[in-house]
């Protein structure tokens, strides 16, 4: 955009009030799923103005809007963007869901004067505000002064729905009107997830703040719509480093340590802690707090959490919390009897630890039988109607539906002491829900990896392809590719494997290479990045996928045959990817370059700024310790592979784009962690865009 030296939040020079603003104000903006709200509020206007446009509008219709509450038709209206110490006029033709960062960096600039951006995405807020003919619905609620729990444990089997039983409620009390914060606590006694392979505990889902966490929490992102952070996933590990350390600096005075008063407290503490954080970016304590339980009740390992929550209920207030527990009822039979039994010893195994449940989710093949609610209602010390089936369904969408269906809103609400207010948020949903199973255009993407055979490995990157599918009407199908299959070796030793891997890649509309650690099936990555670019066919690289891009084409393009990686081949005379000099080669845990980066775009023309909608500040997630060798930039670049995006002091590579590709992409850092059902991660767009041959931006 065009450079302006306008000084932010002051009028320009030549003001005839000796510097201070003749007006002041400021613009809240809240992103909501279908449609963005910005309130007003300025000395000039008597009463504050909201306005409401839809994502992809331009932002130049509220400029036109301002210059007519304003009666000012002349009024100039800017939206600045500063980065770093250049300050530039975001253009006109931007559309919301893109013109409105982080707050941060952006300022609406109105006659001269600079007013401040807060930027949020909570939905349902109160409003005294004059409603314009385009404002949304607004309901006025009463918040509790006392935080809620709400507290979500399973049993007879691990796996069974717990996170999604816990992101769906969290959902549904969002759609009543209220804040919502999120904690995972995983028994384990590791730190985090960082160092567990994806075989044992599937994907490590990376949090803005670098915690590297359960992918549970990734489905709280999701469907909460929250920015989670380390202190939201709580392990055995972390409590005890704690305590520890503690102990060690002299703290409990010479008391012995034991596991209840100290461990017990501890976690107490960390629970209250962190559901007084604000993680939606408004400020002041959520109103509800979702805690899963991992596991199953009886774990050894649990233990000590289940007697904290025990002592927690009573610290709290028993009206202030509510308590969840997740059963599976089996179907067995050939006359197909649902099977109570399991789920009545669970029960009384939490309830004998001092926890009574007071809503049963029951799993099932099928939709639960009345006699059989009854019958757990009656064993297990629950109301009936609180006593709720959760069969398959067709899509993952359906399932806090489904709660809702069946009333649990409305008991849990009474439960807590909490009124219900209306919100956009349910109807939203439930049209998100009926889109999914309208689909039926159909379009192929082969995701080549090595932890294939497992599908949580890869989950937030299936959900950001589902969610870029959604956006494009299509339905997505997923090919996984072993990437070994690909390579030569296997054509000698497995043949019918190597037929199959060629045959599912070639058959594929795009294809996606996602990030990974170890040297097993790097080349059969390189196969299928070589065979995108020789072919025309859509592709995107992440993390190692961006990084066998490069080395693909160093070999094949600069000529370079022996180019690799520095992981993979120290004795290489082309390392175009080293390691970066700052991350530990001992220290495996917590020691990569991790969390939310920011990524500066060299132009606002090229694919990527128009793909996340003309910014050229673009903040991702990473998870890296190597990183694209420097020293051979400048030949990629002359080349025709052009590295569009770098760090901020523009010494890393994050994004290369291939001029002469429809679309061939790649990204160092890892943007399925931030995407949405309702805004797609660019790049995933872009993808299924390429691949279902709509046009691109």
């Amino acid at each position: 955009g065009k450079k302006t030296s306008i000084n932010m939040g002051v009028v320009g020079a030549g003001d005839p009030t000796n510097g201070e603003p003749s007006h002041t104000g400021l613009l809240v903006v809240k992103k909501m799923r279908d449609y963005v709200e910005l309130h007003l509020t300025s000395s000039l206007l008597e009463k504050p103005r909201v306005y409401a446009f839809g994502p992809n509008e331009p932002i130049g219709n509220f400029f036109a809007t301002i210059k007519e509450d304003f009666k000012d038709e002349h009024m100039s209206v800017e939206l600045q963007c500063t980065i770093g110490e250049t300050r530039s006029i975001v253009s006109e033709s931007i559309v919301h869901a893109y013109a409105w960062g982080a707050g941060s960096g952006r300022t609406l600039m109105l006659g001269g004067t600079g007013y401040d951006i807060s930027v949020a995405g909570e939905r349902g807020s109160a409003s005294e505000l004059q409603l314009t003919p385009r404002k949304r619905h607004l309901v006025e609620t009463t918040r509790s002064r006392d935080t809620k729990y709400i507290i979500v444990t399973g049993g007879v089997v691990s796996g069974i729905g717990k996170g999604v039983t816990a992101s769906s409620v969290g959902m549904l009390v969002k759609s009543a009107g209220y804040r919502v914060t999120a904690i995972k606590i995983d028994p384990y006694i590791n730190i985090d997830a960082g160092t567990m392979s994806p075989f044992e505990h599937g994907e490590v889902f990376v949090l803005d703040d670098g915690g590297e966490a359960d992918l549970d929490l990734g489905n709280y992102e999701r469907f909460i719509d929250l920015n989670l952070g380390r202190d939201n996933n709580i392990t055995t590990g972390k409590i005890y480093q704690n305590v520890l350390d503690r102990e060690r600096k002299g703290d409990f005075l010479g008391k012995t340590v034991q596991v209840v008063p100290h461990i017990t407290n501890t976690i107490q503490e960390w629970i209250e802690r962190v559901a007084h954080a604000p993680q939606d970016g408004q400020r002041g304590a959520p109103d509800v707090c979702v805690v899963e339980f991992g596991g199953t009740v009886g774990d050894i390992e649990s233990m000590p959490f289940i007697e904290a929550i025990r002592q927690f209920q009573w610290k709290v207030g028993r009206q202030n919390i509510a308590f969840f527990h997740v059963s599976l009822v089996p179907v067995v039979g050939a006359v197909g009897e649902e099977k109570t039994k399991p789920t009545q010893h669970s029960v009384q195994s939490l309830r004998a630890l001092g926890i009574s449940p007071d809503f049963l989710v029951c799993r099932s093949t099928r939709p639960l039988q009345k006699a059989t609610k009854e019958k757990l209602a009656n064993f297990c010390h629950v109301p009936e109607e609180q006593c709720v089936g959760m069969h398959d369904v067709s899509n993952i969408y359906r399932v806090p539906l489904l709660l809702e269906e069946q009333g649990i809103l409305d008991c849990l609400l009474e439960k807590l002491g909490l009124d219900r207010h209306p919100t956009t948020i349910l109807p939203e949903w439930r049209s998100l829900a009926a889109l999914v199973d309208s689909l039926t255009v159909e379009t192929s993407i082969a995701v080549v990896g090595k932890y294939t055979s497992l599908g949580d490995a890869y989950f937030s990157v299936t959900m950001a392809l589902n969610h870029a599918s959604y956006a494009c009407e299509r339905k997505i199908k997923i090919n996984w590719i072993e990437a070994q299959d690909l390579e030569v070796e296997q054509e000698k030793t497995d043949p019918a494997k190597y037929m199959t891997a060629w045959a599912q890649l070639k058959a594929s509309d795009g294809i996606l290479v996602p990030g990974g650690f170890g040297d097993r099936g790097v080349e059969g990555k390189i196969l299928a990045a070589q065979y995108a670019r020789e072919n025309g066919v859509p592709y995107f690289g992440i993390c190692l996928g961006f990084q066998v891009a490069v080395i693909e084409y160093a070999r094949n393009v600069l000529g370079w045959k022996d180019a690799h990686s520095s992981e993979f081949d120290e004795a290489t005379k082309h390392p175009v990817v080293i390691n970066m000099p700052e991350i530990s080669k001992t220290h495996m845990g917590g020691t990569m370059r991790l969390g939310s980066r920011r990524a500066i775009l060299k132009s606002s023309k090229c694919l990527s700024a128009r793909l996340y909608g003309g910014v050229t500040a673009i903040d991702e997630r990473h998870r890296h310790r190597y990183e694209v060798n420097p020293q051979f930039v400048s030949s990629f670049n002359q080349s025709g592979l052009e590295f569009v995006g770098q760090d901020i002091e523009g010494e890393r590579m994050e994004i290369f784009e291939l001029k002469s590709h429809h679309y061939y992409v790649g990204c160092q850092y890892h943007p399925e962690f931030k995407s949405r059902p309702g805004k797609p991660s660019p790049f995933f767009l872009g993808l299924l865009l390429a691949a279902s041959k709509q046009p691109l931006p």
